[in-house]
């Protein structure tokens, strides 16, 4: 969230495709032209009445770029790679952009090199702009990303589960031992999982695909990861839903199955009146959670490594 407070709008919205006009002191867009542009970091939209700066806002926080992103799905195409390229979730050194074929992740130069892949040589001059980390860690500075496509090197494997594969049951174990609570099995259940914070239990319903299990399990586990067997007494399951099924949602993309993308309308009203800093956290923790247990799911899934024989010399 920090990025979007030190962002420059005029040189953002032209780096999404907008048509940055400068009005007196002020700048505003062809396509939005309600909104006016002060000392390039403070905005107000006279059509809804809402300002502020790239997230904070009197009305509504991300109300500035959730704007944008609404805008950008309107848009006509573009002939100019960038314009096109840009409407995507910029997070860290990659980009997220959501496609009619889902998702595809955008990396820096620098975050490709680990993954044992370089730009073409052609491309170099394609990539789409994100905000990333200077090298002093203070700010933050335009950075070219690529997808795929546009790189060569090692190939990717990534992992896809399927139901009734051993490779799923292993995944499905890796994944509840992640859950800091007993797990009971209760064939009632209308969802594949439930957690049930009174009694601190999780609850399994295995009529359900493994499909179906592995997201809603996930779910759950974060919410019981949240509550923190009972220790964190300002636990809400209502206010702690959307980190949940983020923590799902990224899981399951991870792995290749299907799930619906969390309900994000309520976002604005979620963090409303936070400080930059604990909205980050909150986004940090969906993050860090995901992160940990995909690791862990994908070492369960891996095939094992053989060790390379011994050589045995004779003595002379």
């Amino acid at each position: 969230m920090s990025i979007a407070k030190e962002t420059d709008l005029p040189d953002l919205l032209s780096h999404l495709g907008y048509q940055v006009r400068r009005l007196g002191s002020y700048h505003t867009t062809k396509e939005m032209d309600s909104i006016r542009i002060k000392e390039r970091r403070r905005w107000r939209r006279y059509s809804t009445g809402q300002g502020g700066d790239a997230i904070s806002s009197s009305q509504s926080p991300l109300s500035f770029i959730s704007a944008c992103r609404r805008k950008l799905r309107t848009l006509p195409c573009s002939s100019s790679p960038n314009a096109t390229r840009s409407a995507g979730l910029a997070l860290g050194s990659r980009m997220l952009k959501q496609g009619p074929e889902g998702s595809t992740i955008f990396f820096t130069h620098e975050r490709w090199k680990p993954q044992g892949r370089s730009v073409l040589d052609d491309q170099q001059d394609k990539g789409s702009k994100i905000f990333v980390k200077t090298t002093s860690g203070r700010g933050y500075t335009l950075a070219d990303a690529f997808d795929i496509s546009q790189t060569q090197g090692r190939p990717i494997q990534t992992p896809h589960l399927h139901d009734d594969t051993p490779e799923m049951e292993a995944a499905l174990s890796a994944l509840l031992r992640f859950a800091p609570v007993q797990m009971i099995v209760n064939d009632d259940l209308s969802t594949p999982a439930y957690y049930v914070q009174h009694h601190m239990l999780l609850a399994v319903n295995p009529d359900f695909s493994d499909s179906e299990a592995f997201g809603a399990i996930a779910a759950e586990i974060a919410q019981a990861k949240y509550h923190d067997r009972g220790f964190n007494r300002a636990y809400s399951r209502e206010e702690c839903e959307l980190s949940a099924q983020s923590v799902a949602y990224i899981l399951c993309r991870r792995f290749g199955i299907s799930r619906e993308q969390p309900d994000l309308s309520k976002l604005p009203e979620r963090f409303q009146g936070w400080p930059a800093q604990d909205r980050q956290n909150v986004l940090n923790g969906i993050q860090d959670l995901s992160k940990r247990i995909g690791r862990a799911i994908e070492k369960s899934i891996a095939p094992p490594q053989r060790a390379a024989p011994a050589v045995h010399h004779d003595a002379r």
